[in-house]
């Protein structure tokens, strides 16, 4: 075996260990649901907390009727993401083969 199918293995193999598990995220994504957990986890930072402080702040406002918007838009958000996790395991994938293949081990 040549020295490039080698290093393509152990880069593909390196890609394996190291990237985010597409199981978790759905797990994460259906028990803690609107909270964003499962964006964190996948290296979404920001809107993950973005989504926990919607959630928050429409639960502490729901008895003034207003905070059900911010659900409202939290709860499609996590429908959406459902559909959206694969594409960001594969995403997150790339990013750490990439940065294999510059070297940066």
């Amino acid at each position: 075996m040549s020295d490039s199918v080698q290093q393509q293995l152990l880069i593909e193999q390196r890609v394996a260990n190291e990237s985010k598990s597409q199981l978790v995220a759905y797990l994460l994504a259906i028990l803690l649901w609107g909270f964003g957990v499962h964006r964190m986890y996948l290296g979404r930072w920001v809107s993950g907390f973005l989504m926990l402080a919607m959630t928050v702040v429409g639960g502490l406002t729901a008895w003034l009727l207003v905070g059900w918007i911010p659900l409202a838009i939290v709860w499609v958000w996590a429908v959406i993401d459902l559909f959206l996790i694969p594409g960001m395991v594969r995403d997150d994938q790339a990013v750490i083969r990439q940065r294999l293949m510059a070297g940066r081990w």
